[in-house]
This record gives C-alpha cells, sequence and structure tokens, in this order.
C-alpha cells in the first residue's frame, strides 16, 4: 500500500513515516492485550460481540474502527455489513480498522487468532510504509546535496 509523495518534502514524509509508526506501536500494544487478557473488558470486547453474535443471515462482516491517540489503539466504533462498502465518512474518520467475517457461536480462542492474524497485517502494512517514506525522504535529501 504505497502513497503518491511526489510533492511531499523530506520533512512531511519523516513525520508520515513516525505517524505510521505510532500507529504500528499501538495496534502491537493491542494486540498484546488481545492475547495476554481476556476478552471481555478488553478493547475489542464490542468486535468479539458483533462478529459472534450477530446473525450471519444478514450480516456478513463486522468492523472495528481504530483510532491512535496519544499512542494509544482506541476502538471507537464496530460496525456490521451486510453488502457493499463502509461510508467515507467512517473510514476517513479512523486511523485503521480491521474486519472480520461473521460467525455465529465463535469461541474467545478463535476470535483472539483470526484477530490477531488481521492486526498483524496491519502492523506489517504500517511498518512497510514507514519504511518507504523514510527511504523516499532520503532519496530526496541525497538528490538536493
Amino acid at each position: 500500500m504505497t502513497r503518491d509523495d511526489t510533492d511531499d518534502s523530506p520533512a512531511d514524509l519523516r513525520e508520515r513515516a513516525a505517524r505510521d509508526e505510532e500507529i504500528a506501536d499501538a495496534l502491537e500494544d493491542l494486540l498484546e492485550e488481545l492475547r495476554d487478557e481476556d476478552i471481555k473488558g478488553s478493547r475489542l470486547e464490542g468486535l468479539f460481540d458483533e462478529v459472534s453474535s450477530s446473525n450471519p443471515n444478514i450480516w456478513n462482516i463486522v468492523s472495528a474502527f481504530i483510532d491512535v491517540e496519544d499512542g494509544e489503539a482506541v476502538v471507537t466504533d464496530e460496525s456490521k455489513l451486510a453488502q457493499g462498502s463502509w461510508a467515507p465518512e467512517i473510514v476517513d474518520g479512523c486511523d485503521t480498522m480491521i474486519t472480520l467475517e461473521i460467525e455465529y457461536g465463535m469461541m474467545p480462542d478463535e476470535f483472539a487468532y483470526a484477530a490477531g492474524k488481521k492486526l498483524t497485517q496491519r502492523i506489517e502494512e504500517f511498518r512497510e510504509r514507514a519504511a518507504e517514506a523514510r527511504e523516499r525522504a532520503d532519496e530526496l535529501e541525497e538528490s538536493a546535496d
């Protein structure tokens, strides 16, 4: 997932890389919580409840919308979807989201595995984006010399 950074300055690129790293770090904390603590009372409890108890004849996926505030991942909303796509104002208002298929009766360990896999993918994507932004900033600085 690359971005168009042709008009960005090295400072802008480094700022974006730092933000992407901050998001990845916050998601890693969320992943650790998912692995080490009970789902009840966790930040992903609402997502688990929606995934494991929604009627799969009506809904097919559910997403948790995540903002990173002061270095901490905050799940701002969970939303089910039957068909179609997410409203742009919902997606634009969050730093990232993880989406799981509805599986009525899903057990907590199954949820932890599935959500953990999605979180790991998002962490890797943010780390890659940060590395690409830093690399592009380095290239721009070298060409300016």
